[in-house]
């Protein structure tokens, strides 16, 4: 008998009181991933988004009632919970029907907590790393045989979803903070990449942002309950964290990383990064020590140093759930990336095209580096699109630093999202900022065809061409491969 098979929740009776459950947003990542789990569950799911989304037709197929548009005439009789994303509320028509009729409202995230009953959780949250390092802790829990219960924010290679329920003891879970809900969730082992500005149109301050990373903290159960804070000691803001916890958080502290810091060595040292061949062009290297003594190589299938300390998290975490350590880093070998992760696109001339969410300039200049490991001896060509005027605003300077360190740079308009313009602010304060790029001057890029025609033209064998951005950039993905020529050749999703 499986660990999983000993220990795992019983899903009769959870949910019996929720009756149908309709989700506002359900084609969104974080509440079709809520609809997935629940309908796992065998509970009945509705749900409405403005557009037709291919999610949303994957619901249906495994009986779903969908309807695209919203209207209060979507809100089914039969309906006793609503569950709505955060572009769903006050002013949604089928949101106020929902209120007028006394239903049950929840924000996506206490749907998510909810649908968290029965489990033990590990929740990994952070500015930047969240999604990967949630995506690989998902793996690792598969491949060892656990079996978990996981809500990450992109499909993952190799499991063929974003969300869906396990029979293990364990849910997997990508903590957003973007707006605050990470603090919602019922978490054990909390897993904290980075902290640092960002999301500052609903924070307002960086110090607003540092405080919900120790409000999270703070939640944690105390030691003697299992609660653990997994840090970087890499990053300034998560190593300041742990520091913080550790006077006044009641979990256990550990931390990983690639060195000590102030004199204090990580509970889980990276050592030995080095290159080596992947499956997809360039993985790497590392030796994994815990400060018990173990010590395993890992070889991992996505390039970075960054994707390196995103595996260590998982493997340290992985060990205070119970899991041997060369299990958890033998399942880490089977991660092979996520949708818009640095996701290899395809490849044509001898060049090759990647596809990254990267938004924030720490970001991108991770992205730029694996581009440039993947690339060698060859150059680096970006396409990146900026996300919100006011993260432009508060970042160019930052998003053109970390940009000039690619070879040849466009720049398409910002991506609004849900914002209105903002006078001023356009991607030439990114453009005007470029260091490096030889042809700065022509950096902003207002037609996007062009852009792909012109950075297919001038990539020779040996380049890695990236798309960048939160936006619809990745589109113009598959468009750079069929410029490329006839001899490309499409590549594999979720790396």
């Amino acid at each position: 008998m499986s660990r999983d098979e000993s220990t795992r929740p019983a899903a009769e009776g959870r949910f019996d009181e929720l009756g149908r459950v309709h989700l506002l947003g359900i084609g969104g990542v974080g509440v079709s991933g809520v609809a997935r789990i629940l309908q796992d569950q065998g509970v009945a799911v509705s749900g409405s988004d403005a557009k037709d989304l291919p999610v949303m037709r994957e619901l249906a197929a495994a009986g779903a009632r969908i309807t695209v548009g919203y209207d209060a005439a979507h809100l089914g009789e039969d309906v006793t919970t609503v569950i709505a994303s955060s572009i769903a509320g006050p002013g949604n028509p089928e949101h106020d029907a929902a209120v007028a009729r006394g239903l049950r409202v929840l924000h996506r995230s206490e749907g998510l907590a909810l649908a968290m009953r029965g489990h033990r959780v590990l929740a990994v949250a952070g500015t930047h790393g969240k999604t990967t390092t949630s995506s690989m802790a998902a793996m690792a829990f598969a491949s060892a045989g656990w079996d978990p219960t996981f809500a990450v924010g992109a499909a993952v290679a190799g499991l063929g979803t974003n969300a869906r329920a396990g029979r293990g003891e364990w849910f997997i879970a990508e903590a957003d903070e973007s707006d605050g809900t990470l603090v919602n969730y019922p978490t054990t082992i909390a897993v904290v990449t980075t902290v640092e500005a960002d999301h500052l149109d609903h924070y307002g301050t960086e110090e607003a942002v540092h405080q919900v990373f120790r409000d999270f903290a703070a939640g944690l159960p105390d030691a003697a309950s299992g609660g653990v804070l997994v840090a970087c000691l890499d990053d300034d803001g998560a190593a300041g964290l742990a520091a913080w916890a550790r006077e006044h958080a009641a979990a256990r502290v550990l931390t990983y990383g690639t060195g000590p810091r102030d004199g204090v060595a990580p509970d889980l040292l990276v050592t030995d990064l080095a290159v080596e061949p992947g499956e997809s062009g360039v993985g790497q290297r590392a030796t994994f020590r815990l400060a018990s003594g173990p010590e395993v190589t890992l070889h991992l299938q996505v390039p970075g140093r960054h994707n390196a300390l995103n595996a260590a998290a998982v493997a340290l975490a992985a060990v205070q759930a119970g899991m041997g350590f060369e299990d958890a880093v033998r399942g880490l070998e089977a991660f092979r990336g996520t949708a818009r992760r640095f996701e290899f696109r395809g490849a044509g001339r001898g060049v090759k095209v990647f596809d990254d969410y990267a938004h924030h300039p720490t970001e991108v200049a991770a992205a730029v580096s694996a581009g440039r490991a993947v690339a060698g001896d060859g150059r680096v060509h970006v396409l990146f699109q900026p996300h919100l005027f006011s993260r432009t605003r508060e970042f160019a300077a930052e998003f053109a630093a970390a940009l000039s360190a690619a070879d040849v740079v466009r720049v398409l308009p910002v991506y609004a999202a849900r914002e209105e313009p903002m006078e001023g602010v356009d991607s030439s304060l990114i453009a005007g900022r470029l260091t490096t790029a030889a042809d700065a001057d022509r950096a902003v890029a207002e037609d996007r065809a062009a852009a792909v025609r012109e950075l297919a033209a001038g990539a020779e064998s040996g380049d890695v061409i990236l798309t960048m951005g939160a936006g619809d950039v990745t589109a113009l993905g598959a468009d750079l491969v069929a410029a490329l020529g006839p001899d490309a050749a499409p590549g594999a999703a979720g790396r």
